[in-house]
């Protein structure tokens, strides 16, 4: 396959990635639905991804115990992100969570300063305003002081926070064969949810096979293939190109959330998502100068 349709091919897979994930509020919502209170739910489907992955991960087992710990745990840290970001959809409004997650310029800028000592653009401060600006607006809306109302948001925050981390780590570390990647990173997902399950809700009695068959689903399709694909084109995209393409995730899982179940922004809240959204295309920005043309 020459460059340029592995690029087009990459760069839809991000697309189709964006906008599976915004619709990933509603098998999590089911599970709970089903059965699965809180955290259960995120368990059982990172459980199914675990298990599914297994087979073929055991193919770069020297690469899992191999030199490259810190890419490991990274991703295993990602795991986590993406579990509390799903556990939000539980305990907070999906636009919320969605938009307080993708504040990530925000705090991957001032990691790569002020902890990896990267050169910053300017450019990238610029984006750090607008993305504060509007995480004030949005926590303010209702009034009240600007800091997350419920669990579902503080969840979306610290994911957001945890998930900047992971993606500095990765730029910095060589990358592990995507599958291995996705399994680890499935695996931090369940340590996360089931420690998160048995402090904030009480044991279900049985799993259900309508349980079992939604986990399956979720698993494979949002947790197993989605995210192998995604780290595969990320591995051949320039990272402004992806961060552009997967703000496709902010705008289906907001308006999903508003014709789906009712969850409408106050005008406030969304201009200040609009703050978060200008901030995540600026923090980007500076490279695409560098982005070879589809």
């Amino acid at each position: 396959m020459s460059i340029e349709r592995t690029t087009k091919f990459a760069s839809l897979i991000v697309i189709a990635t964006g906008i599976l994930w915004g619709f990933y509020w509603l098998p999590v919502r089911q599970m709970e639905a089903l059965g699965l209170a809180g955290p259960w739910g995120t368990a059982v489907i990172a459980a199914a991804s675990v298990a599914g992955l297994t087979p073929f991960a055991l193919r770069y087992w020297r690469a899992a115990t191999g030199p490259h710990r810190m890419t490991r745990w990274a991703l295993v840290m990602g795991g986590g992100a993406f579990a509390l970001y799903s556990i939000g959809f539980i305990y907070g409004r999906v636009a919320l969570v969605i938009l307080l997650f993708f504040l990530t310029p925000v705090w991957s800028t001032l990691i790569a300063r002020y902890v990896m000592g990267w050169h910053t653009p300017v450019l990238r401060y610029v984006a750090i305003g607008f993305g504060l600006c509007g995480l004030s607006l949005m926590l303010s809306a209702g009034g009240g002081a600007p800091v997350p109302k419920s669990l579902g948001e503080w969840f979306g925050l610290i994911s957001g926070v945890c998930w900047s981390v992971t993606t500095t780590v990765l730029r910095a570390k060589p990358a592990l064969p995507p599958v291995l990647a996705a399994w680890l990173f499935s695996l931090g997902a369940l340590a996360t949810a089931l420690c998160l399950a048995v402090v904030l809700e009480p044991m279900p009695d049985a799993v259900t096979p309508a349980q079992i068959g939604l986990a399956i689903g979720t698993g494979w399709i949002w947790w197993g293939v989605s995210i192998a694909g995604l780290l595969w084109a990320t591995a051949r995209l320039d990272p402004a190109r992806v961060g552009i393409l997967l703000m496709a995730e902010v705008l289906i899982g907001t308006a999903g959330a508003a014709l789906l179940a009712g969850e409408v922004l106050t005008p406030l809240e969304v201009f200040g998502g609009g703050l978060v959204v200008v901030a995540a295309v600026l923090e980007v920005w500076p490279q695409r100068a560098n982005v070879a043309k589809i």
